[in-house]
């Protein structure tokens, strides 16, 4: 799926550049796949001069087969790539720029930067296979999130129906109770009502029962003291005889 493209200096490509030693000894180490050992050599020649675009381009490339993909897009993006794109270098820098994208999962990157290379060098075939892998991760990275987001909306929907349907749960709760407390108190307004209606109620100008039981409870209160009276009066008589009599 993926290939690596090493621009050297020794092409005819390249500029004066290529007679600095360490650049061609990182040349020489990178094609002995001694890629620690042409790391060193081309930040060397950095040091000399940092704005090699091909020293740098190379550095990426060593870096890349060292499986630091990171650093090797940092390096990667210190280059001026319009002025890259222009030379022979161009088509190479983008596809090794799409080749690092990739291994970041930085799809998008890398769907953009094998575009742009094939647009340099249309009839890549490698590069017209890797766009088309790269566009497939990104779509289907793009469909991931959208149906993350979709996920999070209805869940956040849901929750939000929850609440609605607890509180309208809630409220009915107390609508019914205040219903039920206000039924009972009309059920014992009825009741007593209905109570005083079953007590049976005295015609104009009459005693009602509880008056006419009161009444004769008075009259034989009375009664019962004007009795109690005589027998006392009685009783006094009787004791005055008794000690008038001779035995």
């Amino acid at each position: 799926m993926k290939k690596l493209l090493i621009i050297l200096l020794s092409l005819a490509c390249v500029s004066a550049y290529a007679q600095k030693a360490d650049l061609r000894k990182g040349n020489r180490q990178f094609r002995k796949q001694q890629y620690g050992e042409a790391d060193i050599s081309y930040r060397r020649a950095l040091l000399q001069d940092s704005t090699l675009a091909a020293t740098r381009y190379n550095l990426a490339n060593a870096l890349y087969k060292e499986g630091n993909p990171e650093e090797a897009a940092r390096q990667l993006e210190a280059v001026d790539a319009g002025t890259v794109a222009q030379t022979p270098l161009g088509a190479d820098f983008l596809f090794n720029k799409g080749d690092v994208a990739i291994a970041q999962e930085d799809w998008k990157t890398a769907m953009e930067s094998f575009a742009s290379s094939l647009l340099l060098r249309p009839d890549d075939l490698q590069a017209k296979e890797n766009y088309v892998y790269a566009r497939n991760k990104y779509l289907e990275q793009q469909s991931q999130n959208q149906d993350q987001n979709q996920d999070q909306n209805q869940d956040q929907n849901q929750d939000q129906q929850n609440q609605d349907q607890n509180q309208d749960q809630q409220q009915n709760q107390d609508q019914d109770q205040n219903q039920d407390q206000q039924d009972q108190n009309q059920q014992d307004q009825n009741q007593d009502g209905q109570q005083q209606k079953d007590q049976p109620q005295p015609a104009a100008g009459e005693l009602s029962p509880q008056q006419a039981q009161q009444m004769l409870q008075a009259i034989q209160d009375k009664e019962k003291k004007t009795q109690e009276k005589v027998d006392a009066k009685k009783a006094e008589a009787l004791k005055s005889r008794q000690k008038d009599k001779n035995w």
